[in-house]
């Protein structure tokens, strides 16, 4: 089943409660969390106190995407506040597969991020532990970049390897996705679709449908 994932770093922060609530009732199933150090990417966002007080009020999946150095210090704090599914960057794990253990231990899925240049090959060992596989077809960091077209190869590639295992392993995709463009990403192979200024900029509610219009049919 193709899930569309609202990415909240669009959207209005002075009406954050509201832009998540019209998501949640337009039907997307999963809300896209971006956590960011300021050292692993340049930018800076979400915390726990953030993620707690919409966690209240929304049943959606809090799909949480950190974008940090050493996540293995925050997770159970994340877990905590309401993460449902924690997905880290295989770059800034200096143990990958200790990592992915302690988002399990910590009762919650486990989802590991490749940026574009990340080969797939830093997924052959712990593919198999794996509820969710992110690819960045952005280079993370800012909202509203451009799509990588190299990128719909790699899709492509995992979405073999994924299948060629026999697993049921999630395939999300993360940057500059719009509705242009995000049939070519599902038929690469993805089934999570994280969006972001292409849900929040305009009517977030009408944004929504559309996608799931087109990830419905697919």
């Amino acid at each position: 089943m193709n899930k569309l994932a609202p990415s909240i770093l669009a959207a209005d922060f002075a009406a954050l409660g509201e832009d998540v609530k019209k998501v949640e009732n337009a039907g997307a199933q999963y809300l896209h969390i971006d956590v960011m150090d300021g050292a692993f990417v340049p930018s800076l966002s979400l915390g726990f106190p953030v993620i707690e007080s919409i966690r209240r009020n929304s049943i959606m999946v809090f799909d949480v995407h950190l974008m940090i150095c050493d996540p293995d210090r925050y997770i159970q704090a994340f877990a905590d506040a309401g993460a449902d599914i924690i997905t880290v960057h295989a770059e800034a794990c200096t143990h990958l597969n200790r990592t992915v253990a302690a988002i399990k231990e910590a009762g919650v899925k486990a989802g590991v991020a490749l940026n574009p240049a990340t080969p797939l090959s830093a997924l052959e060992y712990i593919l198999e532990d794996l509820d969710l596989v992110l690819l960045m077809t952005v280079n993370p960091g800012f909202g509203g970049q451009k799509y990588i077209e190299s990128c719909t190869r790699k899709i492509q590639e995992l979405r073999r390897m994924i299948d060629g295992r026999g697993l049921e392993t999630d395939l999300e995709v993360d940057g500059g996705i719009k509705l242009n463009n995000v049939q070519k990403v599902l038929d690469a192979g993805a089934n999570v679709i994280v969006a972001g200024s292409a849900v929040f900029s305009g009517d977030a509610q009408k944004n929504v449908e559309d996608f799931l219009k087109i990830l419905d049919a697919k």
